[in-house]
């Protein structure tokens, strides 16, 4: 594989100010709201919400009242706390459904899926961590709480280790300074100088592969996927449980199969460019 480009394609969304006119504060402090409830609690108290957004119990109260009457939040008649309610999901939804990457990707991930009894996964790279937008599970999944929507860091798991390595050098060292390295396993990478020759490595071979990095136990071999510059617009992984990795038979037919699907969708969306 060739060295990246450092260069940012047009595919890279370019960051928007807060400081601009066209900002609302209003909507931000909704947001904010709405991601205090980060998975710790299922249900929050009106003055557990202004604890986690910093705003006076008066603004807590207008903005979970305004997301209630809304339909995103949920009030507990008797307790008064809240949760957020399943009408988000139509977020969810809309994504998918309008996604180019997680239509084109969806039956090469099933083709895939059907061929190594493993469970197989589409991911996208956000900010320092990738997001799980497309997960094909088998009887064998090893994790049955990752799902769609889960975020892990990019820089000890094999999707993101196979994007980061699609990107420049300048890029890298920015990410990685952004990012809490923290060793969620022994046998997790947590030095950036071994980190970056890593990711050398994997420009040279093509995929990245991990072990037992952020959970035990979890072994997953990844390839990127790219747009028309070589930058990674997402990954393609299998995960496979350690009792039934068997090294000399599996990391290079996982490998081929991860290079030749990643391969597939991002061939089809520069022909279509």
């Amino acid at each position: 594989m060739s060295k990246p480009r450092a260069k940012a394609s047009s595919d890279d969304a370019t960051p928007l100010s807060t400081e601009s006119t066209l900002y609302v504060q209003s909507v931000e402090k909704a947001m904010k709201v709405l991601t205090a409830f980060d998975g710790s609690k299922r249900h929050l108290s009106l003055s557990e919400i202004a604890a986690a957004t910093g705003f006076d119990i008066s603004a807590a109260q207008r903005f979970t009242y305004t997301l209630a009457a809304l339909g995103y939040l949920l009030k507990d008649t008797q307790s008064k706390k809240y949760e957020l309610s399943p009408k988000l999901l139509d977020f969810t939804y809309h994504y998918l459904v309008s996604n180019e990457l997680v239509s084109r990707a969806a039956p090469y991930l099933q083709q895939l899926a059907a061929e190594v009894e493993e469970a197989t996964n589409l991911t996208v790279r956000l900010d320092t961590d990738i997001v799980f937008v497309l997960r094909i599970v088998s009887r064998n999944v090893f994790n049955a709480n990752v799902i769609v929507g889960s975020r892990l860091p990019a820089y000890c798991t094999a999707p993101g280790l196979a994007m980061l390595a699609t990107l420049g050098d300048d890029e890298v060292d920015d990410i990685l300074a952004r990012t809490n390295l923290v060793a969620y396993t022994p046998s997790t990478l947590t030095n950036v100088r071994k980190i970056k020759e890593r990711i050398a490595r994997i420009r040279k071979v093509g995929y990245s592969h991990t072990e037992d990095e952020y959970f035990m136990g979890d072994i997953s071999t990844a390839a990127a996927v790219t747009n028309q510059d070589g930058r990674a617009i997402g990954a393609i992984n299998i995960a496979v449980p350690r009792v039934r990795w068997q090294a000399e038979r599996d990391e290079r037919r996982f490998a081929d199969l991860v290079l030749s699907t990643a391969s597939a969708i991002s061939v089809r969306r520069r022909q279509e460019i």
